[in-house]
């Protein structure tokens, strides 16, 4: 397992070994003790499975807030994404910054995201397929998002016209959000 840091403190790419023959492939996908031994404490309790039929969809950018907010380690299993981190941990040298990734079936890179970011992601293809393994327990109360194209930030996203649930077609502005994460 490699375990790749990115330009924004706390976000790393995780390439998993992959073992193949003519049978097929196997892959740890996740080692605690791999993490610790890298500095990297998380105890994921919580593993979500979602998925999305047409190319175009995008999620996002979800995040929870206060004492629910959750970090993630993320990949997909089926087809490809744009996968998107955004600081929004108020005092960061990156505070507002994003970070994006394909991640795929194929390529089998996985993200860490830290608590403290919103999380989205566009469909490349069909067929998708998308993991997420969480610290903390999904709260309806403390579940926020922020709308994909706010100019504040600036996410390239690749696409003018996505497909986008009630929820994030309505979502606010960051600048409207009470988005209330502090760095350090």
């Amino acid at each position: 397992m490699k375990i790749i840091k990115t330009n924004i403190e706390g976000l790393y790419i995780i390439e998993p070994k992959v073992f193949g023959d003519n049978r097929g492939w196997f892959m740890e996908s996740w080692s605690h003790k791999k993490m610790e031994e890298a500095g990297l404490h998380y105890n994921f309790i919580q593993d979500n499975h979602s998925y999305s039929s047409v190319k175009g969809t995008l999620r996002g950018l979800h995040f929870q807030k206060g004492s629910h907010s959750q970090a993630k380690l993320v990949r997909c299993a089926k087809g490809a994404v744009l996968d998107i981190a955004v600081d929004l941990r108020k005092g960061s040298p990156t505070y507002k910054k994003w970070y994006s990734i394909e991640l795929s079936a194929e390529n089998k890179k996985q993200f860490l995201i830290p608590r403290g970011f919103a999380h989205g992601f566009l469909t490349l293809t069909d067929e998708v397929e998308f993991l997420y393994k969480a610290d903390n327990y999904y709260n309806f109360e403390s579940d926020r998002n922020i709308i994909w194209n706010d100019e504040e930030i600036g996410v390239e996203w690749g696409i003018s016209n996505p497909i986008l649930s009630e929820k994030d077609a309505k979502a606010p502005k960051l600048c409207d959000s009470d988005a209330d994460f502090i760095y350090g």
